[in-house]
């Protein structure tokens, strides 16, 4: 029979869900800000890397420590939520462990699920040792890595900490009651069977705290679902299709502006008709740009990039051009094209948002005057990139900051012809040459003469 228990569960799970799915139209929108790209080829090449990669976590296991510790945590999430769709079931319908009736199958459930919960915990405070005792640098420095991204971090792993902690209160008040009344235990409690007696015996306080760990559990797990979008764990949602639409082919192949190629097609054969220009809704031509300048020059996918990053560091601490004192960090280029494209399109967070405020940046101010280049990202940064790649081979997630880089120091050339000095006489003698020496072709082989010594036979 319904109660007022479940009346009040129905309206905080369907104000939560409907938050969540309002919030991802949003990121979704923020998204498509960028220009479109087919990446449907090879969906079976796709799947199998985001089985490998999204869901079995390869490459964390470069870094063996925090790959076991991530890997209690990632489990722990996916079998835990078992355990939240039962109590989403017995919210709305006002039954006790309706998945009880799987007998041995779900006593072998909770013994797992008490486990992971435990070993989450531990994983959690370790964590938090890394970040705030022994400060590991990757974590703990960085131009980027300013007051909410600490925060950030520090918040979700105290939350999980909590969750937890309500969950093992449910679990132990719960055993207990069942103990007193000398009823069957439904499933199979190791941790909290330690414990069964750290609440006492009292049946009221007992069934309080009972009560107080299953709604804490719940609504705290609706409530930091409604955070994720905010954070930058955000990545547990956003990896699995961003891993699945990462580029297929070799990373040191770039991708090439097709007027461009359509425009050497044409020089080289002059029988060659270049395809029209694209045209808007009005019929009037599209002008192409060169290069990206802003978010909206940029990708879906290099904007989803951007949703995906979870902050660890791990491209910036690879990066040859950062371990040599330069302003290049991958992770900031990442992040910053993040915290643009949500000043310019229609930013989600309902909770503290990201760092264009720390900066006391309005975006209303700002929309039309900044763009990500300059603005957010200086050319300094985008010429120390050496292109290695070493930044995308690392990223456990399969983001590709470099084709970033790639694009905005391609609007720095064919639009500015802001590149440095260097670059631009090279280009010169390409154009004039052929080659990027600064001789015509017709001396290039002067120096084998110079050297030819005739024999005196």
């Amino acid at each position: 029979m319904i109660q007022l228990e479940n009346i009040i569960f129905l309206i905080i799970a369907g104000l939560g869900i409907g938050l969540f799915v309002w919030q991802i139209r949003k990121i979704r929108k923020n998204i498509l800000m960028g220009r479109d790209v087919d990446l449907s080829d090879n969906p079976s090449e796709r799947i199998n890397k985001t089985l490998l990669v999204a869901f079995g976590q390869q490459k964390m296991f470069k870094r063996m420590l925090p790959a076991v510790l991530h890997l209690f945590v990632y489990v722990g999430f996916l079998v835990i939520n078992i355990e939240v769709i039962e109590i989403l079931i017995d919210g709305v319908f006002g039954t006790h462990r309706v998945l009880a009736f799987l007998g041995p199958l779900y006593s072998a459930l909770m013994f797992i699920n008490e486990i992971l919960a435990a070993l989450v915990i531990v994983a959690c405070a370790i964590f938090l040792w890394r970040r705030n005792v022994t400060k590991l640098p990757r974590l703990a420095t960085g131009v980027e890595m300013r007051a909410w991204p600490k925060m950030d971090a520090n918040f979700i792993l105290i939350t999980e900490i909590v969750l937890m902690l309500a969950l093992f209160a449910f679990n132990i008040a719960g055993l207990k009651l069942v103990q007193m009344e000398g009823g069957e235990v439904a499933g199979s409690y190791p941790i909290s069977q330690l414990f069964v007696n750290i609440f006492g015996d009292n049946p009221s306080s007992l069934h309080i705290i009972e009560r107080a760990g299953w709604w804490f559990h719940i609504i705290g797990i609706l409530a930091f679902m409604n955070y994720l979008p905010s954070s930058k764990h955000f990545h547990i949602i956003m990896a699995f299709p961003n891993v699945y639409y990462s580029k297929l082919w070799p990373k040191g192949k770039f991708t090439t502006n097709p007027a461009i190629t359509h425009e050497i097609k044409a020089m080289l054969d002059p029988s060659y008709q270049p395809p029209a220009p694209e045209m808007d809704t009005e019929g009037n031509p599209i002008v192409q740009r060169f290069g990206a300048k802003d978010v909206e020059d940029l990708t879906w996918k290099q904007l989803m990039d951007s949703y995906t990053c979870t902050e660890c560091g791990r491209c910036t601490s690879v990066c040859p051009a950062n371990l040599t004192g330069k302003l290049l960090s991958p992770r900031k280029i990442v992040m910053d094209t993040r915290d643009r494209m949500e000043e310019k399109g229609e930013h989600p967070a309902i909770f503290a948002p990201n760092h264009y405020k720390e900066l006391g940046v309005e975006r209303v101010q700002t929309t039309d005057e900044k763009t990500l280049l300059r603005g957010y990202i200086t050319p300094e940064e985008l010429w120390a990139c050496t292109t290695c790649n070493a930044c995308v081979e690392s990223c456990p997630v399969n983001i590709d900051q470099l084709s970033t880089i790639m694009d905005l120091r391609r609007y720095l050339v064919l639009e500015e012809s802001a590149a440095p000095a260097s670059l631009n006489a090279m280009f010169t003698n390409i154009e004039n040459n052929g080659a990027p020496w600064a001789f015509p072709a017709s001396d290039r082989f002067n120096w084998a003469e110079e050297l030819y010594v005739p024999s005196k036979n």
